[in-house]
């Protein structure tokens, strides 16, 4: 395991705030239902950290991730190091009614059990004209200590932009990876030129990328910037861009985590690098195609959490 004293940061000029450029991201990967084993999870949890990472992305819509979240938490020695973003996902009882975001906030704070928590994020922008402005109340008022807004797909980048070009956030949350780039257009400007901090999802495009390369040798060309996997190969590309701030990466795999952890150390691709890397992958059957492919490949049907137990409720009712 590399030292955690080495492990990459980078430091977000409008806020000064210091992150690792590896963050644990916990959509569908730590929800499980009551009552299971979390073993693996917090093993997960534990070699993230033992490995020098200190950003941990969650939600109230995550099932039960939050709550497993607030229990690794509770029990690592290294707790107060470490950066946790949450999000509001909320519409209320009316048009401009916040009591809904509230109880969210509350809940949150309950379940990860921290007074004042490190950022807030407007989950996929849903009611943001009233979320963005309540939580930067909550800023005010010491609840939080920073104002986000996610998305996750390409569509909202615009929207995203503008809250970023207005002064509304100090991050943002938005997809891209080395098959989805679209973010450079104007978002990952928009963040660079007010120094506003970017948590990257789908970095691994929920899997898709890896079955894509799927027993396939790594380029030769990868041992220039220490790339030993696939998955640092994708997340080292990420890193590379200077507006990214952290690539949150989620997983259930303990062995997975800790190769993961591996992209925050050895260099990164400089640009000629990044659009040789790009070239490569546009040689790979396959690639061109990820957009079509099913989400977590081969892995759908380890998630078997709150969420899919929903869905499957649902699927039930529709006969689907």
């Amino acid at each position: 395991m590399a030292s955690t004293a080495t492990a990459r940061t980078r430091v977000i000029p409008r806020t000064e705030q210091t992150l690792t450029t590896l963050g644990l991201g916990t959509f569908m990967t730590f929800d499980a239902l009551p009552g299971d084993d979390r073993s693996n999870l917090g093993e997960v949890f534990q070699r993230y950290v033992a490995g020098g990472g200190r950003v941990i992305d969650t939600s109230p819509l995550y099932g039960s991730a939050e709550v497993s979240v607030g229990a690794f938490l509770a029990s690592t020695p290294e707790a107060a190091e470490i950066f946790v973003a949450n999000k509001i996902w909320s519409t209320g009882e009316y048009a401009g009614d916040e009591s809904h975001a509230v109880a969210s906030f509350e809940q949150s704070r309950l379940r990860i059990w921290r007074d004042t928590i490190d950022l807030m994020q407007c989950h996929t922008l849903v009611n943001a004209a009233v979320v963005v402005p309540l939580m930067q109340a909550w800023k005010r008022e010491g609840r939080i200590r920073y104002v986000g807004a996610t998305h996750n797909e390409n569509i909202a980048h615009d929207q995203l932009a503008q809250l970023v070009e207005s002064d509304a956030v100090d991050f943002i949350q938005t997809n891209y990876s080395i098959f989805n780039r679209g973010a450079e257009d104007r978002l990952l400007p928009a963040a660079g030129s007010r120094g506003v901090g970017v948590l990257i999802n789908l970095p691994l495009e929920k899997a898709r990328l890896m079955k894509v390369v799927e027993d396939r040798p790594l380029p030769d060309f990868a041992r220039e910037f220490e790339a030993a996997t696939w998955a640092q190969f994708f997340l080292k590309w990420i890193m590379a861009h200077p507006a990214v701030t952290t690539v949150l990466c989620g997983t259930s795999n303990p062995d997975h985590a800790e190769d993961n952890v591996q992209a925050m150390y050895g260099p990164l691709p400089d640009e000629p690098m990044r659009r040789r890397m790009v070239q490569h992958m546009e040689t790979i059957p396959g690639f061109a195609d990820i957009g079509r492919m099913p989400w977590y490949p081969d892995k759908d049907a380890q998630y078997h959490g709150m969420i899919r137990a929903a869905q499957a409720r649902g699927q039930a009712r529709t006969g689907q």
